[in-house]
């Protein structure tokens, strides 16, 4: 399982600063092994089964952005099966936007791969996607609160945002009852052992932050645990739209 990601950004004193890339090691032996373009997406977390990029409705001529794509294998499936008018892939680790070039720069101009920080990127684009997605990415490693008002306004009213996420914390931990992030283990590029911020959040706490946020017909489903061991990570598949205008 390789779900995407996408580097956070560091705060201090108030100020956004550079940060190390803390995704420099993710996904390398994959890389070397595997660069096919993938012929199945799935949102679960083991990613062997279940929904698939059907919960993205049709995608023939819409503009797509996958939030925190990595190596932007998800991007790469839908723009070589659905028949997007693009998909843009944003994730702001240098490391994974470097694999994703290396995997996938062949398939522009319908795959478009972007560095930038996921809501400096959506703030920038107004109205400017049909669909935006996540796939363990963005959405877990950035404050909801920053992330999903930047999300709204990108949309254009009525488009569709959907996104996969830990209903659980990896060592078992349940979610939590409020917008509140955990320290989770990482690893510097120069390997030293560090830690970033993720949003493990119950459901109804996404609803309500999608709410906030300017998000209408939402809906939060605990994805049925398929594969891998009883200690599996289950999977939150959370869908909504963006409020037309008044």
């Amino acid at each position: 399982m390789e779900p995407a990601l996408c580097a956070g950004r560091a705060h201090q004193d108030g100020a956004v600063t550079d940060a190390p890339d803390l995704w420099h090691h993710y996904g390398r032996t994959r890389a070397e092994r595997d660069r096919a373009v993938p012929g199945r997406f799935f949102w679960e977390w083991n990613q062997d089964d279940g929904p698939g990029p059907e919960v993205l409705g049709d995608l023939t001529g819409r503009v797509v952005g996958d939030l925190g794509s990595g190596a932007a294998r998800h991007a790469a499936h839908l723009a070589v099966h659905h028949r997007p008018a693009e998909v843009v892939a944003i994730d702001a680790s240098p490391a994974q936007h470097a694999m994703a070039q290396g995997l996938f720069r062949h398939l522009a101009p319908r795959l478009r791969l972007v560095r930038s920080d996921v809501v400096d990127h959506l703030r920038a684009a107004r109205g400017a996607y049909d669909v935006l997605y996540s796939v363990f990415g963005a959405v877990d490693f950035t404050d909801p609160r920053e992330l999903l008002p930047s999300a709204a306004v990108a949309l254009r009213p009525g488009g569709r945002l959907v996104f996969s996420s830990l209903a659980n914390y990896l060592g078992g931990a349940a979610a939590q009852p409020d917008v509140v992030a955990a320290d989770i283990p990482a690893r510097t590029p120069d390997g030293d052992a560090t830690t970033m911020q993720r949003w493990v959040l119950q459901e109804h706490v996404w609803t309500k932050a999608l709410d906030t946020a300017g998000f209408t017909d939402i809906s939060v489903t605990l994805l049925p645990l398929t594969g891998g061991s009883g200690s599996s990570p289950r999977t939150l598949l959370v869908a909504a739209r963006r409020r037309h205008e008044s």
